[in-house]
């Protein structure tokens, strides 16, 4: 089971961590779709990487968004083989921010790193390959830690719930021959997200990490590369650490 030939999506596929899982598949002759909210980034992203990408604008915490997009995947390609839940982003909520505010926030949260994975997933699951289908869910070293500082609570309490989801979704799906799992990064240097933090607070992170660098975007993707392929087929359940030792033990 190579990734030649094989239907890929990946949401949140147009920047940072989800672009390089991205390409890293069509680099192995994969069909990949790309899935995000904005179109011009989309065709951007899909136009500059060659034939082997597609793209579908879609909110994953919309169901009918949801549900068009892949109904459109599986009229284009008959089938998909692998599903990346990658989108996700962090707003900030603190206990002092105004009451409606903190909760705006937290539904934004919550509704695409949590609700979108599990609406693609339930939309997706039907047309997986049995055997053979995967689904792989990107969490964060911050469903353990709950953030490097304040402000993570909706992110982190969407991170923690994802690895639950993994684990129901395993324990369901893997009788039929598809495997769900999970990783988790730790701090994935040059995303959207980190590329504007401090250089003290990169360089903190570095030395608490045991191999001495940052992370790449191309650590993750290789893992979830691996998850995806015929020698990762007796995992499922786990959650992989992808964080050069910054916490393990989980």
């Amino acid at each position: 089971m190579s990734s030649q030939n094989r239907v890929v999506i990946v949401t949140g596929g147009s920047t940072g961590i989800g672009k390089a899982i991205a390409e890293s598949f069509a680099n192995e002759n994969a069909q990949v779709v790309i899935i995000g909210r904005r179109q011009d980034k989309l065709k951007s992203v899909a136009g500059a990487l060659g034939t082997n990408f597609s793209w579908q604008q879609a909110d994953v915490s919309q169901r009918s968004q949801v549900a068009t997009a892949v109904t459109a995947v599986i009229e284009m390609y008959g089938k998909i083989d692998v599903l990346v839940n990658n989108a996700g982003f962090v707003r900030g909520i603190t206990t002092d921010m105004p009451f409606d505010q903190a909760e705006q926030v937290w539904d934004e949260e919550i509704g695409v790193n949590l609700k979108g994975a599990f609406l693609m997933s339930v939309g997706v699951a039907p047309h997986l390959p049995r055997p053979g289908g995967r689904i792989i869910n990107i969490s964060s070293i911050a469903a353990f830690t709950g953030g490097s500082r304040p402000g993570a609570i909706g992110y982190a309490a969407a991170k923690s719930g994802l690895l639950g989801m993994t684990y129901a979704l395993a324990r369901e799906l893997s009788p039929e021959g598809i495997s769900v799992n999970a990783v988790a990064p730790g701090f994935i240097a040059n995303t959207e997200f980190t590329g504007q933090w401090s250089e003290e607070r990169v360089n903190g992170i570095i030395a608490q990490t045991p191999v001495g660098r940052a992370g790449q975007a191309s650590d993750v993707a290789a893992t979830v590369l691996f998850l995806a392929s015929a020698e990762a087929a007796f995992i499922t359940g786990e959650v992989l650490n992808v964080n050069g030792g910054w916490i393990f033990g989980h």
